[in-house]
This record gives C-alpha cells, sequence and structure tokens, in this order.
C-alpha cells in the first residue's frame, strides 16, 4: 500500500511542477475498501486526513472490454469520511478502480469484482468469506496500566493472504477506552486509530468489508440500550463502514440489514440498541426486541437460500447463562428457537464473537433441522480457553483459546451446497474444520 501523506511546498514544486499558488494533493488516511457489492454496483470507503478537501477527486473503474467509468464521493461525512457509489456496471466481471485528484493517484488499483447473475442459469459461484472480532489495538497513554491487552496485529496481514471474497468483522472491532467516551471526537480517535494500523492495510484493500457491532464499539464494557450516547456509535459506525443502508420500518436506530452475498443470505443484528439489562427480569430483559426479532423471522421464513448467516454480538445458542451470551435472555431464547421450528427454517448459522475464544455450538430442532453457532474470537485482544464452561452444546474439539480468524467456503452444486468452517491461527495454521451438507439436512461432519 502505498500512502500520500501532504506533501511540503518544496515537494509539491519538485514532484508535480506546480506553481507557489498550487495546493498539495490530499492525503488518505488508510487504504479505501469496498463494502456491499451486489451485481450492478458496489460502494467505496476512503477518508481523507486533515481538512482534506475531496472537490476534486475521483474513481475511476474499468476493465478491458469497458471504458473508464468516472464517480465523484458523496458530500463528506463525519471525520472526513466519504463513500463513493459505483454504478451501472455488468454482473460477474472484475473491474480496476483507483482513486484520483487532478490526475494524478490517490491510491493502489483496487479490484471490485461484482456479484454472478447466476440464477436461472448456473450454480451459484465457489466464494469464501474471512472473520473474526475483538480487534485491540494497544494506545499506552490511553490504555490501562499492566500487561498491553492487545497484540499480534500480523494476524491481519495473515487474513490479507487468505484472498477472501469478504471479511465480516464481528463486533468489538474497535475498543473505545474511558477517555474516548465523553464526546464524538473520542470515538472518531478510537476508530481512525484502529484503521490506520500499518498491518491492516493490505487486508482492507482486498475483497468486501461487512460489519456488525459490539458492546466496545458502542459504548461502556457491557453497555445496552440505556447508554446515552447511543447516537454518537451509530453516526461513527455509518462513517466508517459502507454497509448496506441499515434500519427498520419503526425503528430507523436499529444497526440492521440483510443482503444477498451470492446464494447466501446475509442478516446483520443489532444486539445493543434495543437491549434491557438481562438483571431486569424476564418481564422486561431483552437483547433484540420484538420488532427486530420478528423483522428477522419474518426475513428467514422468506429466504430461499440453503444457508443464512446470522451476524450478532454475542453468542446465540450456548446453554451457559453467563456473561453476555443469549442464554441470559432464555425468553426470547426460547422463543426464537421455538419458532425457527414451526416455521421449519432451516440452514441458520449465527456468526458470533465477543467471547475471546473461539468454538461451534449446534442444536437440533424437535422437528430434526439444525441450528449453529460459530463464534470467532479474539483477532488481537486477550484469549482465554474457556473448555471447562458448561456449554453443553459445544461441538467436541472446537474450543480454541487463542488470537484466531476462521474461513467460511460455500462451494458445490445448487442444490448440494457444504459450507466449511476453518479456525486458524495468527500464522494461518489450522486448529479444526468442519462441514455443514446443505442437500443432507444440514448435518455436521468432520474433515
Amino acid at each position: 500500500m502505498k500512502f500520500h501523506f501532504l506533501l511540503g511546498l518544496a515537494t509539491c514544486v519538485i514532484l508535480y511542477g506546480c506553481d507557489l499558488n498550487q495546493q498539495p494533493l490530499p492525503a488518505l488516511t488508510s487504504s479505501p475498501f469496498y463494502g456491499d457489492i451486489g451485481m450492478r454496483e458496489g460502494t467505496l470507503w476512503f477518508q481523507l486526513s486533515g481538512n482534506g478537501d475531496a472537490r476534486d477527486i475521483l474513481l475511476e473503474v474499468w476493465n478491458d472490454s469497458t471504458e473508464v467509468k468516472i464517480y465523484r464521493p458523496t458530500s463528506a461525512g463525519l471525520a472526513n469520511c466519504y463513500h463513493v457509489l459505483a454504478h451501472d456496471l455488468m454482473p460477474g466481471q472484475s473491474y480496476n478502480s483507483l482513486l484520483t485528484c487532478n490526475g494524478h493517484d490517490l491510491s493502489d488499483t483496487l479490484k471490485l469484482h461484482t456479484q454472478v447473475l447466476w440464477q436461472y442459469r448456473e450454480d451459484p459461484p465457489s466464494f469464501k468469506i474471512a472473520t473474526g472480532s475483538c480487534s485491540y489495538i494497544n494506545e499506552t497513554k490511553f490504555d490501562r496500566p499492566g500487561k498491553p491487552y492487545g497484540g499480534e496485529s500480523e494476524i491481519f496481514e495473515t487474513l490479507a493472504q487468505e484472498s477472501a471474497d469478504a471479511m465480516f468483522w464481528l463486533g468489538d472491532n474497535v475498543y473505545l477506552r474511558e477517555a474516548d467516551l465523553g464526546s464524538i471526537h473520542g470515538y472518531i480517535h478510537r476508530y481512525n486509530y484502529t484503521r490506520s494500523t500499518p498491518e491492516i492495510q493490505k487486508l482492507l484493500s482486498s475483497g468486501v468489508h461487512y460489519a456488525i457491532w459490539d458492546d466496545h464499539d458502542f459504548g461502556p464494557n457491557d453497555c445496552d440500550g440505556s447508554w446515552i450516547h447511543q447516537d454518537w456509535a451509530k453516526r461513527t459506525f455509518d462513517a466508517f463502514w459502507a454497509n448496506p443502508e441499515s434500519g427498520l420500518p419503526g425503528a430507523p436506530e436499529l444497526n440492521t440489514t440483510t443482503f444477498l452475498l451470492n446464494d447466501v443470505q446475509v442478516f446483520l443484528l443489532d444486539n445493543r440498541t434495543h437491549r434491557v439489562n438481562h438483571g431486569m427480569g424476564g418481564e422486561k430483559r431483552q437483547m433484540l426486541g420484538t420488532i427486530q426479532m420478528e423483522w428477522l423471522l419474518n426475513g428467514l421464513r422468506n429466504s430461499r437460500a440453503p444457508f443464512k448467516l446470522v451476524a450478532i454480538g454475542g453468542q446465540m445458542l450456548s446453554d451457559a447463562a453467563i456473561y453476555e451470551n443469549f442464554a441470559q435472555f432464555p425468553e426470547e431464547r426460547a422463543y426464537l428457537l421455538e419458532e425457527l421450528d414451526r416455521l421449519d427454517i432451516r440452514g441458520v448459522v449465527f456468526l458470533t464473537g465477543d467471547r475471546h475464544n473461539s468454538e461451534l455450538t449446534k442444536f437440533q430442532l424437535p422437528q430434526g433441522n439444525w441450528v449453529y453457532d460459530l463464534t470467532v474470537s479474539p483477532l488481537t485482544s486477550g484469549s482465554y480457553d474457556h473448555t471447562e464452561e458448561p456449554n453443553t452444546l459445544r461441538v467436541e474439539g472446537t474450543m480454541v483459546g487463542v488470537r484466531n480468524y476462521a474461513t467460511l467456503e460455500f462451494s458445490g452444486p445448487r442444490k448440494e451446497r457444504v459450507l466449511k468452517m476453518t479456525v486458524k491461527d495468527k500464522q494461518g495454521e489450522q486448529l479444526w474444520t468442519r462441514s455443514i451438507h446443505a442437500g443432507k439436512r444440514h448435518v455436521l461432519s468432520p474433515e
């Protein structure tokens, strides 16, 4: 990745032959990246440092069969973040793209791969998702005293080598510190500091990036809907990510959305905004809330996808009612599982983070359908082995207590799709793998 930091006046004269009145080029804070890519369009995120001006910045998109298409960014968002919508593209095409300013390159060439129009024509394509949660980047002056909580950021470089089609960030993607929580500028600082990590740049520049939040992106540790500054969380999240548009009818504040990634339906859920602390008792406690719960069930029931990935910050299936997992909300948990069974919804795989360990949990509904929960944590924050934790639904041999990430590979004919899940350590060494076979009632098998 080449960075274009603000150049001094003498450098401007030497490199560009500009006169003394010409302004230096704006500088990018980190690698731009794509989010929310469909069959005909894709959204690029970038951020300018300082008071950089984007009025002359263009996104150029092209491939061997098309002329260069030119797109302009939207007006500046929070923290000088911009989104650029590249539209009127063709399905299943690979494009080159580049940010430029007055004829000069601002970024390296980025790849944009539109989704394939496979429906009614061919089998869905094979593709790979990488995923993980809990990214703590040390900053001594704001961290708690003692041993640093974060480390081993080279895991991001390992992730980049996976060349995944998409990266799912499963919450705690930044860790707000006590000094950050008093102002929206603190939120912005934490995103800026995390996003500028050198080891993360190549990962950002490859594939597509989607994200959810958990407590450390939202507010204080273990916070819920009572957090007074949740609007700061939403504004910074929307500025620094390029997710599909979020919000539900009657609840625009929810950080919730859904989209298709090839033949997989993805649901990104919000486990904070409508959360009521589990200590409030059975009649009040909730994690999803009625609006989000009914929207999710309706969307799952309507989906024809063989696999339905539901990304949410906290564990959903573990029956160990400790910390912040869904078992602390037994009424909602029971209702969700009962409705999944009653509606005969198949192929549900929860993708969760938060726990600073990874494990796979499975549960068979009364009518025979299986539901899975793949917990993937942490990337760079502290890690713990929770083997002794009483989760009776844990798949044997899947507890991982070191920093790690996971890949999800989808392959096979349309009616016989297979999801292969692999958990790897910071060097990319395989720790375990399991596969779910959609054509066999989503039965799990070891490799």
